[in-house]
């Protein structure tokens, strides 16, 4: 029985390792430092400059005054959270909600020339409401942007890390 049991492991263990699996790894990027342009009360910059500091790589310059030390600049243009009515029952109450959030970030270089132009993340999920649970609803609603807000820094590390070369 035990035999079994370690062959199927061991056959497990083949499989996976033949056909390429591999746990993402922290990415490389083209640069060791970068100015974060994000604003200092911003819990996307929070995160974000976090993510980037995590590898060991990278190190984040906050303040301004310090710039020239960067390789690169990260001008975050836009951070927004939008709550939205989608839906209402016959007697007018809300049932259902739209929240949206979003960032507008580029990429450059010191004399201005853009690795990242303009780029825009934006995500949204629908979220039902009862005015019976306003304060459950409260906590989803924080869950779920906190969620979208994580999400989007990943997608960020990701354009950040495929730009090869500055």
């Amino acid at each position: 029985m035990q035999r079994r049991v370690f062959l199927l492991a061991a056959a497990a263990a083949a499989s996976l390792s033949g056909c390429g699996f591999a746990l993402r790894k922290a990415p490389n990027y083209a640069f060791k430092t970068i100015y974060s342009g994000v604003g200092e009360g911003s819990t996307l910059g929070t995160e974000l400059n976090r993510n980037l500091e995590a590898g060991g790589t990278v190190k984040v310059i906050r303040d301004a005054r310090l710039i020239e030390q960067a390789d690169v600049i990260l001008d975050v243009l836009l951070d927004q959270r939008e709550k939205t009515v989608v839906g209402v029952n016959a007697s007018g109450q809300v049932r259902e909600l739209q929240l949206r959030t979003g960032c507008r970030f580029q990429r450059r270089t010191l004399k201005g020339k853009l690795l990242i132009a303009p780029d825009e993340i934006v995500l949204q999920r629908d979220i039902s409401f009862n005015e019976s649970a306003v304060l459950a609803k409260e906590t989803e609603e924080a869950l779920l942007y906190r969620d979208m807000q994580s999400d989007i820094v990943q997608q960020i590390l990701r354009r950040l890390a495929a730009v090869k070369e500055l």
